[in-house]
């Protein structure tokens, strides 16, 4: 994959920002900044970015260029930190009602970076055990502002709580393919009946996370499922290869690769660890089943121009249709879409592009025939 000058520059901004290393300046002053902050915002890496920018010498990047990224880093340390603040008290208040949880991806994630506060932050993700997800239910309906409608199979629930998003989960499913989906539950039942969990300490509360074993494949499986399902950003991927650095001494390499076996993944392994280490500067050591064969790096390529092209979530991608069309527009042109991407997924893992193609468009139509 040829790169143009800036995500040249990017790429490297990303990897001084994650690992401390030197970042390569090549021509400065022939480089559009308003381009790099396009792409940092696009992916939800500012904060990532701006830690590259300290691993330059100040003189070397214009001034009001270092303002904008400085700025945009402290407006993140604030809405982190506000953040932080609502999950301590709503963590305290669900336990005062009987309710426990572990809080997964987001703020969690965040503390595997040198700069937790400069990770991008999103949505505040419970996943709580069969009983425990009802009691959720009852316990928030009464408190969001605004309530969406519950995914039966992923046992999802998406909310509003004052300014804050807050999801509910039952279950870690990515709704890919059974086999992922399987071994996704059973990882679910080792963290609650087998207590896997390690811990945050949020101000005075004691937050609890899934352990490192289970968490890798938890962060990874919502990778594939973004990646597959409308556009994954470098920011999860960014916390995966964090995850991955810090835990490097005690994760199991040999239960990670039952599972990853198990799910049927190693071919979305390889590559997103080849992609890591390419783009993002991973120490290859750090990550399990590397391999640097032009194999995977070529596959590595062709999903890092996708994931360049969709932006986080989709965030470069035109999804006014969903408002703005008849009905029968808006599931036309959802299919349009879904092909589309399944000729860029099938170019790159063709077995699991097609299983998902033949998932999403059966729910698609069951969806569609109830009229919703």
């Amino acid at each position: 994959m040829k790169l143009n000058k800036e995500e040249e520059f990017f790429f490297s901004l990303i990897q001084a920002g994650l690992w401390g290393k030197a970042a390569n300046l090549l021509n400065y002053e022939e480089i559009d900044f308003s381009a790099i902050y396009r792409l940092a915002e696009e992916q939800a890496v500012i904060g990532v970015i701006t830690s590259g920018l300290e691993h330059i010498d100040s003189t070397s990047i214009p001034k009001d260029v270092s303002l904008l990224f400085v700025g945009s880093a402290l407006q993140l340390e604030q809405r982190n930190t506000a953040m932080n603040d609502f999950i301590e008290n709503l963590i305290e208040k669900m336990r005062r009602a009987g309710i426990y949880a572990l809080l997964i991806k987001g703020q969690g994630l965040a503390q595997c970076y040198d700069k937790p506060l400069w990770r991008a932050c999103g949505d505040i993700d419970f996943l709580l055990s069969k009983d425990n997800y009802q009691k959720a239910i009852d316990f928030f309906t009464p408190l969001a502002t605004s309530l969406d409608e519950e995914k039966p199979y992923d046992r999802h629930l998406s909310m509003k709580v004052d300014k804050w998003e807050v999801e509910l989960h039952g279950t870690i499913r990515s709704g890919l393919w059974k086999k992922l989906d399987r071994t996704l539950d059973t990882i679910q039942k080792t963290l609650f009946f087998e207590g896997q969990v390690r811990s945050w300490m949020n101000g005075h509360t004691q937050v609890f996370l899934p352990k490192q074993d289970e968490d890798v494949l938890i962060v990874f499986g919502h990778i594939l499922q973004h990646f597959f399902r409308g556009g994954v950003g470098l920011r999860q991927i960014c916390d995966w290869c964090r995850l991955l650095w810090k835990y490097k001494d005690v994760i199991s390499n040999d239960l990670l690769e039952t599972r990853i076996k198990s799910a049927g993944v190693m071919s979305e392994w390889k590559t997103f660890a080849a992609l890591s280490v390419d783009f993002l500067g991973m120490p290859s050591e750090a990550i399990p089943f590397y391999d640097p064969s032009t194999h995977w790096s070529k596959k590595a390529s062709k999903a890092m121009r996708y994931i360049l092209s969709v932006g986080n979530f989709g965030h470069n991608r035109d999804n006014s249709f969903y408002q703005d069309q008849s009905y029968f527009k808006r599931k036309f042109k959802a299919v349009l879409r879904r092909f589309e991407d399944f000729f860029i997924h099938f170019n790159v893992f063709p077995v699991d592009a097609f299983r998902v193609l033949v998932v999403l468009l059966a729910r698609g139509c069951k969806t569609a025939l109830k009229g919703k």
